[in-house]
């Protein structure tokens, strides 16, 4: 395998992106981060140490005809972060991030020589993925696979750790500072009853199994020189199953101001998730705070097997209640 010394990251300012690129500088990689705006990087990203690794920003976008080039240049890896978790007006939909995104630096990668490529994609995808979240990230998959580069694919469970926004938006529900006010909420997984006929619906509680932030970052950069992991997809997860209600309760009983009357309420994914399409035709879908495939996900299990990341990456995942009190106070 050939010596890395620097790594090219796109994403490089979002929740995980800052975090890969700490862990790539403290391991004494190069980065070359390719970021939208210098100001916000310089804001969010870490300051190289003096006589230490370097951290150059390239400022620009996937889709410009400039920055995938650019990004690559002098590098012998390249680590791909860019996805989104809904789509928004101005194009920002998930065939353009995902996978438009994906075919942009895979070419630019073969382009450039740089044959190490490390690629972000998520817990659940498949070939018969139920929602266009999941569905474009399996496309893009298949992008990485057809390349001719040594990649490895890595596929994350819910990540969790300062700066996500989903605990964020979770710390504002368990302090009453944002709707439903009254309950924090869920969604709940539904399966028909085929043991009578016309049998209704039965409902649960959905299994996370919560990765650290930092777990994650090691994953990727462990990776990066171990020849082992070339060809290889592996699922990242934390090592400690919980309900959803359980880890509600674990982030209300442990976050300061949180309102500790506060109860888990679950709503049912497949009701929420007709409701998002319905509102998505009439051109409504941004008013609700989801939109079909995160209810759709939202009510299934996030868990997997964690041995072949122990195995080829030397990397036990944290249990999530001890990870996640060490900064809870800081929500």
């Amino acid at each position: 395998m050939t010596t890395i010394k620097t790594v090219a990251v796109t994403g490089a300012t979002g929740f995980v992106g800052r975090a890969i690129v700490a862990e790539l500088l403290k391991q004494g990689y190069n980065v070359r981060a390719l970021v939208r705006s210098r100001v916000k990087a310089r804001e969010v990203l870490p300051r190289p140490t003096p006589n230490a690794a370097t951290l150059t920003l390239v400022e620009g976008d996937i889709h410009d005809d400039r920055s995938p080039a650019e990004l690559v240049a002098g590098a012998q890896a390249c680590i791909h972060l860019i996805g989104i978790i809904r789509e928004e007006r101005g194009g920002v939909t998930f065939h353009r991030m995902h996978v438009a995104s994906t075919r942009v630096i895979t070419e630019a990668c073969k382009a450039a020589g740089v044959n190490r490529y490390l690629q972000m994609s998520a817990l659940g995808v498949r070939d018969d993925a139920d929602c266009a979240y999941r569905t474009t990230k399996w496309d893009a998959e298949q992008i990485v696979r057809r390349s001719g580069l040594d990649w490895t694919i890595f596929r994350p469970g819910l990540i969790h750790g300062p700066g996500s926004s989903f605990l964020e938006m979770a710390a504002r529900w368990c302090k009453g500072e944002a709707p439903p006010y009254f309950f924090l909420p869920y969604f709940r997984g539904g399966q028909e009853d085929t043991s009578v006929p016309l049998g209704g619906v039965n409902y649960r509680d959905p299994v996370v199994q919560p990765v650290a932030v930092d777990d994650v970052a090691s994953a990727f950069v462990r990776a990066l020189s171990r020849e082992q992991s070339v060809g290889e997809t592996y699922n990242l997860v934390g090592s400690e199953q919980l309900t959803w209600p359980q880890m509600l309760v674990e982030l209300r009983d442990n976050i300061h101001g949180a309102n500790t009357n506060l109860q888990p309420w679950g709503v049912p994914a497949d009701l929420a998730a007709l409701q998002a399409l319905g509102a998505s035709y009439v051109g409504l879908g941004g008013l609700l705070p989801f939109d079909h495939g995160m209810a759709v996900m939202g009510g299934q299990d996030s868990v997997s097997e964690t041995k072949k990341v122990e195995s080829h990456l030397e990397l036990k995942a944290r249990p999530f209640r001890a990870s996640f009190r060490a900064y809870a106070g800081t929500l």
